[in-house]
């Protein structure tokens, strides 16, 4: 009997992740549409063309080296539980990301939180408790950028409904972070309501996620430590700002290469809209949102669509490939493979 209740649970479950995984191809396509729908083929192959290739090199260098300083902020929140490896640290990030670009459902934080507590035998909770500060120094870093796009943006002609959108997209990440707040300290002076809470939040998704995931917040909670020294605090803003300097950089490169002036308040932009385009479920590695995100926010300084189009797929193709193929290598020089992994998080 016991065999046939997990059998048909395990029915279940494939069939929920088919469907999310279809779901996020769909939303995917769609954004395709919108964005290819009226391209001309010629005159976008001719502004790929155009494109100067020697703003590539210096930006995948500041695309790899956010990277790291991620792998540095990273160390920094783990300080008060081990001195980790800087070098298992980075292959860490490296696979993790590449996993949010190669597998389903955004497993990449399980799959940085497995390949670190494997590495540097920590308990796997003390990490995940780490990773979910770094997404919140993220969340702050994001609405320090937005707010300085909403006071020094000047787009050409009427730029009310861009604002609009970009007020609408703050007011979402700002109730998205709050609301990570008030569940971490609920789960803090109410861990066990708050546990049983998660559990029904979770009941849609895969029955497997939700089984690593209750027992991983009951540790996460006992192990989340953040350093009082002022010294780590400061080195942990410090990073914050190296890293999302080392993001936007790249757009601005990219840019340039295609001939584009344009002030560094137009490459916030561009990032604002793209951190709230990978918030909407598609396909992995972001693409369509993505690109269409992009798109649209060039589009508005009055670039034209094929030109707008060609900086999307540049811009993608950055932050997609090389940290995809240095997860890649990472994963084969420690001798694991991405299924494994993922059936170990999934």
């Amino acid at each position: 009997m016991n065999s046939t209740v997990n059998v048909e649970g395990s029915l279940k479950n494939t069939k929920k992740k088919r469907g999310l995984f279809w779901l996020g191809i769909g939303i995917s396509a769609f954004f395709l549409y919108l964005v290819f729908r009226s391209i001309d083929g010629a005159e976008l192959l001719a502004a790929l063309r155009s494109m100067d290739l020697r703003f590539l090199l210096p930006a995948v260098s500041a695309t790899l080296f956010s990277y790291y300083a991620r792998a540095y902020r990273w160390k920094l929140l783990l300080l008060e539980d081990k001195k980790t490896s800087m070098g298992n640290l980075f292959a860490a990030t490296s696979i993790g990301y590449m996993a949010n670009n190669l597998l389903p459902a955004r497993v990449g934080e399980l799959v940085r939180v497995y390949v670190l507590g494997e590495k540097e035998k920590i308990d796997k909770g003390t990490v995940f408790a780490s990773l979910v500060l770094d997404r919140l120094f993220d969340g702050f870093s994001v609405l320090f950028i937005l707010l300085a796009t909403l006071f020094t943006l000047q787009l050409p002609g009427d730029d009310a409904e861009i604002r609009s959108a970009l007020m609408t997209g703050g007011y979402v990440t700002i109730a998205a972070y709050l609301g990570i707040v008030a569940f971490l300290v609920l789960l803090k002076k109410k861990t066990a309501t708050t546990l049983r809470f998660a559990a029904v939040l979770l009941k849609p998704f895969s029955h497997g996620i939700a089984e690593k995931l209750i027992p991983l917040l009951g540790s996460f909670i006992q192990g989340i430590r953040l350093s009082s020294r002022a010294s780590i605090f400061l080195g942990l803003v410090a990073s914050s700002m190296v890293i999302w300097t080392f993001a936007i950089w790249p757009i601005d490169l990219a840019l340039q290469s295609f001939g584009i002036d344009l002030p560094l308040t137009a490459s916030l932009f561009i990032m604002v809209l793209l951190v709230i385009a990978v918030l909407v479920p598609a396909s992995p590695g972001y693409i369509g949102t993505y690109h269409y995100a992009c798109f649209k926010a060039l589009t508005a300084f009055g670039i034209g669509s094929e030109k707008a189009v060609s900086v999307a797929l540049v811009i993608h193709a950055l932050n997609f490939f090389p940290i995809t193929l240095l997860g890649l290598y990472y994963l084969a020089k420690g001798r694991m493979s991405l299924a494994g992994i993922g059936k170990k998080v999934a």
